[in-house]
């Protein structure tokens, strides 16, 4: 034990675990949202939905100000998933009000466009990884 303080705990970046938090919390309910068949409206929860379009938008938010080069990438893969995710809530929405309500094809619209948003999650994780991985202690 030589050089090192015995019970001395790192300090957790906070700002970091939140951002993490949120951007996991993104994923999995983009996950949740996509999961099933891609035309049946019955196993595509809209509140799901609704939930991973706000938690995306904060992913969004909580990304503003970093300058980092890794930063940005996590901005602009949260502005893909926030986009094509409201995007596909557009379409449900259009859908349900339109004279034809949600048909298969609105819905495998709607299922598709949250495939992009979980894409472009994942791509976000997987920074967020790297970025943790290749973080050195001083």
């Amino acid at each position: 034990m030589r050089g090192k303080a015995v019970g001395i705990v790192a300090p957790v970046n906070l700002e970091k675990v939140v951002f993490g938090f949120f951007v996991v919390l993104a994923a999995t309910l983009n996950f949740g949202f996509f999961l099933g068949d891609l035309t049946d409206a019955r196993v595509h929860n809209v509140y799901e939905l609704y939930a991973a379009v706000i938690v995306n938008i904060i992913a969004v938010v909580l990304k503003f100000g970093d300058r980092t080069q890794i930063g940005a990438l996590h901005l602009a893969t949260s502005l893909v998933a926030a986009i094509q995710l409201i995007a596909a809530t557009v379409v449900w929405i259009w859908a349900e009000e339109g004279s034809t309500g949600l048909t298969p094809e609105h819905m495998s619209s709607v299922v598709s466009l949250s495939g992009g948003a979980l894409l472009a999650n994942i791509v976000s994780i997987m920074l967020l990884v790297t970025e943790t991985a290749a973080y050195q202690r001083r």
